[in-house]
């Protein structure tokens, strides 16, 4: 009998003669009156119960684990999952264990993943979380591709937003995706906004235009700071990947693929103007991009607001609570940390 249950059987009949009752004891101690009973029976040093744990009897033996866990470590089993490794050793006229056994066994030691010397997978982080509080201060951007009428020949739009506006800043049609393009683009654009050094952080994800040499370079000469999305992770660029359905759902997207470079430079040139000078954003209170650009979209919203409050005073029954929220935006976030509603709301095009 165990230390512990001689210390239990004590306590219990301890408890009793002190006029406690003897089931109410073993609760508190986390056994049953019978449990307690079966233990003070004279002789009664094994578990008799039907459903008592027992090691099975075909349990793997010590020196079985052993070889699984060095048969798996061979330089030829190193990168196999246990799936491959049993049935390679049947051809061998070798049987030690059944896959599960193997799994078992490995995962026990943790060695399933990475035997061999192969380095584990890095863990890609989010990037930063990112605050704009004025124009030109998040630039973020991406290439979609437009389609021409030669199967499997696509031109390359490069556009650039401005996450706080929504305007977009800048854009190019080019028949090929290179750094120099995307480089050339940033120069105009921060000529014609007047970015000074430091003022900007340009956001893309990981393709070899955003990350190439020359790209890289023309962003350190202008002072603006690049930052990336994890690979194959859009959600890090919602911005842009929201601007590009909105440009490819908008009625006048052509049914049939653009003739030429020209026809896609003159649709995207029109698609621009009228989203950047007509097209409320309901990410920014329904005032269009080139109006929050500009600073207007205080004074807009605030008549806006006044509008609705004079409203609500002529006829006050019709209204069941307080009237929308015109607020001014004071800031937008880049890949927050925790605004998961916010950022849908937000993105929103």
């Amino acid at each position: 009998m165990s230390a512990e249950r001689k210390e239990i059987i004590e306590w219990v009949t301890q408890a009793s003669n002190d006029g406690a009752r003897q089931a109410k004891a073993c609760e508190i101690l986390g056994i049953s009156s019978k449990t307690f009973q079966r233990w003070v029976q004279p002789g009664n040093a094994q578990d008799g119960r039907i459903t008592a744990a027992h090691a099975p009897s075909n349990k793997l033996t010590d020196i079985e684990c052993q070889r699984i866990i060095s048969v798996s470590n061979e330089e030829a089993f190193a990168n196999l999952p246990p799936s491959q490794i049993v049935p390679a050793l049947a051809d061998d006229g070798c049987y030690i264990a059944s896959e599960s056994s193997f799994y078992r066994v490995l995962k026990a030691h943790n060695q399933l993943k990475h035997r061999n010397k192969s380095k584990p997978a890095r863990k890609e982080y989010k990037p930063k979380a990112l605050v704009a509080y004025a124009p030109n201060q998040i630039y973020t951007w991406d290439i979609t591709y437009l389609p021409s009428q030669i199967k499997g020949i696509f031109f390359y739009l490069y556009l650039v937003l401005d996450v706080y506006s929504r305007k977009v800043v800048g854009w190019q049609v080019h028949g090929e995706e290179l750094s120099e393009l995307a480089s050339n683009l940033m120069i105009d654009i921060c000529q014609r906004e007047g970015v000074e050094r430091g003022q900007v952080t340009l956001h893309s994800d990981n393709g070899s235009p955003m990350k190439g040499a020359t790209m890289l370079a023309t962003l350190q000469e202008l002072g603006v700071m690049p930052s990336f999305s994890r690979p194959s992770v859009s959600n890090d660029n919602p911005y842009s990947e929201s601007l590009f359905r909105t440009l490819k759902y908008r009625p006048e997207y052509p049914e049939k693929a653009f003739e030429d470079l020209l026809d896609a430079r003159c649709w995207v040139k029109g698609f621009v103007q009228w989203y950047n000078n007509e097209h409320r954003h309901s990410g920014i209170k329904f005032v269009t991009p080139e109006q929050r650009h500009l600073g207007k979209d205080i004074e807009i919203l605030t008549n806006r607001t006044q509008v609705y409050v004079e409203a609500k005073a002529k006829n006050p029954s019709r209204w069941s609570g307080e009237i929308k929220n015109w607020d001014h935006i004071k800031e937008v976030k880049l890949n927050p940390e925790k605004c998961k509603s916010e950022m849908k709301e937000n993105k929103a095009a």
